[in-house]
């Protein structure tokens, strides 16, 4: 039986204010404000690493509630430089993208703000929140992504390819056959930054439409097609192997050890049952250690933000949250 759901997405609107924030390192962050510049402050903290912002993100948020805060991680996106156009990856850190959101935060005079991310998203707006407490009034959280060893091999060593058996075999068709059987994160990782451009791009674009094509509960072919654009590619695939190769920069089961650092902190968890990129496990486990949070699993959705039932729950929670300051 198919679901519906009442709660739909905002209507589309524009940035009243955007630009490019100094953040060191010889790196400059995208950033845009919108919605009620008086309003609640939320920061949308996107995923990948490396997939960068986009006009739907604002329209989980109520824009006469919210002031509405994107922007783009170091190095993809609308940021500069672009990992396309050969980005210093070693200055590209999950420390160096908390650093990145404070800097944020100061240059626009936000005392304390509502953290949304989902995926990835979720990953860093935990470290951040775990770091920030004091800045955090509330969490909305989607896709629990925790970086563990665990949740890497699930997905990049064959554990999802048991149930995308095609789909798997297009992302180990950059591989040498006698590389298969051995980490294919490491392996990537060498056709990734291969001096060969056409290596490297065929490499990023097999990465990058394996995760979209495993993302919906029903396929979205235009959505492993746009995934499938070479810059976009060569930056989602590059960003996310330097941070899953190195662990995301945490230690192990760090965010779940840490969770006592979120006592007190509002939360919502919005979790798909049938999430292939980041399974259940992870927000079950994340809730256990966090029980104050609420845990939603939505049973008709996969790992995306576009999801039906997971933009109801998500807009449920943001409009439960628009009056925290």
């Amino acid at each position: 039986m198919t679901q519906t759901y009442s709660t739909e997405l905002y209507p589309p609107i524009e940035p009243y204010d955007s630009g490019h924030l100094d953040v060191g390192d010889g790196q400059r962050i995208y950033w845009e404000t919108s919605g009620d510049p008086e309003g609640t402050p939320v920061v949308f903290v996107h995923g990948g690493p490396g997939g960068g912002t986009g006009p739907a993100q604002r329209r989980y948020f109520d824009p006469a509630a919210y002031r509405i805060i994107l922007f783009d991680q170091r190095g993809c996106g609308r940021s500069t430089p672009h990992i396309a156009d050969g980005a210093d990856l070693s200055v590209n850190t999950t420390d160096r993208l908390i650093s990145d959101i404070e800097t944020l935060r100061t240059h626009l005079g936000v005392e304390r703000w509502l953290v949304f991310g989902g995926s990835w998203g979720s990953t860093l707006s935990l470290a951040y929140a775990q770091s920030h407490r004091d800045r955090v009034n509330g969490l909305i959280l989607r896709g629990i992504f925790l970086l563990r060893r665990s949740e890497i091999d699930w997905y990049y060593n064959g554990g999802a390819g048991h149930i995308f058996p095609e789909q798997w075999d297009e992302f180990l068709a950059p591989v040498p056959e006698n590389e298969r059987g051995g980490d294919l994160v490491e392996v990537y990782h060498r056709l990734l930054t291969s001096d060969d451009r056409d290596v490297a791009t065929a490499a990023a674009v097999a990465w990058s439409s394996w995760e979209a094509a495993t993302s919906y509960l029903l396929p979205r072919p235009e959505q492993v097609a746009e995934n499938s654009d070479p810059r976009f590619a060569l930056a989602f695939a590059g960003i996310e192997n330097h941070y899953f190769r190195n662990g995301g920069f945490l230690r192990e089961n760090q965010l779940l050890d840490d969770a006592h650092l979120l006592d007190g902190i509002p939360g919502v968890i919005v979790q798909g049952r049938y999430d292939v990129v980041c399974p259940a496990t992870s927000a079950h486990a994340l809730h256990k250690a966090w029980p104050e949070a609420e845990l939603i699993v939505v049973d008709h959705a996969g790992h995306s933000a576009s999801e039906p039932g997971i933009v109801h729950h998500l807009v449920q929670a943001t409009d439960r949250f628009a009056s925290l300051r």
